[in-house]
């Protein structure tokens, strides 16, 4: 698809114009966030834009990991605070995924994400993924590689998505200080490996990831 380079500087290709001009009316982008860390949920965000007007407004969205955490809390805020776009999250805790496994966990987290948003605007008819395809969903559907870098719809899911993660987990935090959940999101950090060492596991922790089963049994100090 051509390529545009907007007002913001990132260049994004026009799959949801192209898609518009096949006929389809209401094109959402879909991306997940924490398939990775060792604690917490992995989150999935849909969005669709409803202003054009958006893609000029200069606020440097881009790939959520291309963005510094202050930027991408600054266009989150801008975001949902304003009526440019319609947005659901969805999300999958860790004992779901310790239960269903990281790979069904990531399909339904996906799914939810993406029926969240059906709810919302009924009219939803087709959506672009962030690198999979969605089993089990009656919308027409494209994933695409490295999305969250080409689709301008999938790049606002990846920082909808990662900044409600990340901020769950810094409220985690409040309950459980002595891991640092605050700086490391629950990633396997050198200092979130040492925590665990010292202080064992809490709730949140994924006992069926392989770094952390060596720890599972250890009780909370």
């Amino acid at each position: 698809m051509k390529n545009q380079k907007n007002k913001t500087e990132n260049i994004f290709e026009e799959y949801e114009k192209a898609l518009c001009e096949k006929g389809f009316s209401f094109v959402c982008g879909v991306d997940e966030v924490g398939r990775g860390p060792w604690a917490g949920p992995i989150m999935a965000a849909a969005i669709m834009v409803k202003s054009e007007k958006l893609k000029v407004k200069n606020l440097g969205i881009a790939d959520s990991k291309k963005l510094t955490e202050k930027k991408r809390e600054e266009i989150f805020d801008i975001l949902v605070s304003g009526d440019d776009i319609v947005y659901s999250v969805a999300s999958i805790s860790a004992k779901e995924i310790d239960k269903i496994g990281l790979g069904v966990a990531n399909q339904l987290v996906l799914k939810k994400a993406v029926e969240g948003l059906k709810l919302k605007i009924k009219e939803l008819d087709f959506v672009l993924v962030d690198g999979f395809e969605i089993k089990d969903i009656s919308i027409s559907q494209e994933k695409v590689i490295k999305g969250d870098q080409k689709v301008f719809s999938i790049a606002i899911a990846s920082i909808i998505a990662k900044v409600t993660r990340d901020r769950y987990m810094i409220e985690l935090s409040k309950e459980f200080p002595q891991y640092g959940f605050e700086d490391h999101k629950g990633y396997g950090t050198k200092k979130h490996q040492m925590a665990i060492e010292e202080y064992g596991l809490c709730p949140e922790h994924r006992l069926s990831f392989e770094p952390i089963k060596k720890f599972n049994g250890q009780k909370q100090k």
